[in-house]
C-alpha cells in the first residue's frame, strides 16, 4: 500500500480485542504488512507457501486471513470501505437498489466434489459465485456454491442475507435467469421488487443492457485478480472472502486518489 492508501485504510480497520480490554496478545506483525501480504496474494494468485520473504511468514498471514474470515471481519472491513466510496460520490452509505448475477469459474483439483459441480449452460466444471452489487458495482453480498446450483436457488438464499444486512434495499435488477417464482418470493418474503431486464427479441449480437452491465463489470473486476480467475479454495467461505479482499483492493485505490474539489 502507498501511504495515501494506508491513511484511508487505517481508521477503518476493526479494533483488535486486546485494545478493547477483551484479552489476548498484540499481533506480532504490523497490520499494514499483513494487509500488504494478503493483497499481494489475491492480486497475483500465488500459493500461501510461496509468500515472498519481504512479507511476514505465510502461516502468520494465513492465520490472520482465517481469523478475519471466520469472524466476519473481512466483510466488515469491506463494507466500511464501500460506505466511504458511496459517501464520497455523494450517495447515502446504504443503497436502495442493487443488481444480481452469477459467475461460473473452473475449480482447481483441491476443490472437493462436495462443493463443485458442472454448469451445463457454460460448460464449466467448478464453482459459481452469486453476486449482489450496488449501482456502483460494489459488493453487497457474495455466495459461492457448486456450479450446478441454479441461479434462482442461490439467489433465494443470497437475497435473504442481503436484505437482512441492508434494510433500505427496495429494488433488485436481474437477467432472464431469475424469472419464475423468485419474483413473487422476493416481494412477499423480503419486500424486494425483483425487476427482470430482458433482451428484446429483435436484438442480435452483443448489446449493453440497462443495469445488467453493472454487475457484469464487477465480474470483470474480480477476474482481474489472479486468485479469482480460477477457484483454488478448499472451503467456499475462503472463496467468498477472496472476493471481498479483491474488492477492498479496488476500493482502497479509488479512495486514495485525490478527490476533485468543486469549482
Amino acid at each position: 500500500m502507498t501511504d495515501a492508501e494506508w491513511a484511508v485504510v487505517r481508521p477503518l480497520l476493526p479494533v483488535p480485542g486486546w485494545m478493547r480490554g477483551r484479552g489476548g496478545q498484540p499481533e506480532a506483525y504490523c497490520h499494514r504488512a499483513i494487509l500488504d501480504a494478503i493483497r499481494y496474494m489475491v492480486d497475483n494468485g500465488i500459493k500461501w507457501r510461496a509468500m515472498p520473504a519481504d512479507f511476514p511468514p505465510w502461516d502468520r498471514v494465513y492465520a490472520f486471513f482465517r481469523r478475519w474470515r471466520d469472524h466476519g471481519l473481512a466483510t466488515e472491513f469491506h463494507d466500511r470501505l464501500r460506505g466511504q466510496v458511496r459517501v464520497r460520490a455523494g450517495r447515502d452509505s446504504e443503497p436502495t437498489a442493487a443488481v444480481i448475477d452469477s459467475q461460473s469459474v473452473k475449480a482447481d483439483a483441491v476443490v472437493g466434489v462436495d462443493s463443485r459441480g458442472f454448469d451445463g449452460g457454460k460448460l464449466i466444471n467448478g464453482r459459481k459465485r452469486h453476486l449482489v452489487v450496488d449501482t456502483f458495482g460494489l459488493l453487497l453480498g457474495v455466495m459461492v456454491t457448486a456450479a450446478d446450483i441454479g441461479d434462482r436457488t442461490g439467489a433465494k438464499v443470497l437475497l435473504q442475507r442481503v436484505a437482512d444486512a441492508h434494510h433500505r434495499l427496495e429494488l433488485v435488477w436481474a437477467d432472464g435467469g431469475y424469472t419464475g417464482s423468485l419474483v413473487g418470493h422476493c416481494l412477499a418474503a423480503l419486500a424486494l421488487v425483483l425487476q427482470v431486464v430482458k433482451r428484446s427479441d429483435g436484438q442480435k449480437g452483443f448489446v449493453v443492457l440497462p443495469k445488467r452491465w453493472i454487475v457484469e463489470r464487477t465480474n470483470a473486476w474480480l477476474m482481474r485478480t489472479r486468485r479469482l480467475a480460477r477457484d483454488y479454495e478448499r472451503r467456499t467461505t475462503s472463496a467468498e472472502a477472496m472476493a471481498y479482499w479483491s474488492m477492498t483492493l479496488l476500493m482502497t485505490r479509488r479512495l486514495a486518489r485525490p478527490h476533485p474539489q468543486p469549482a
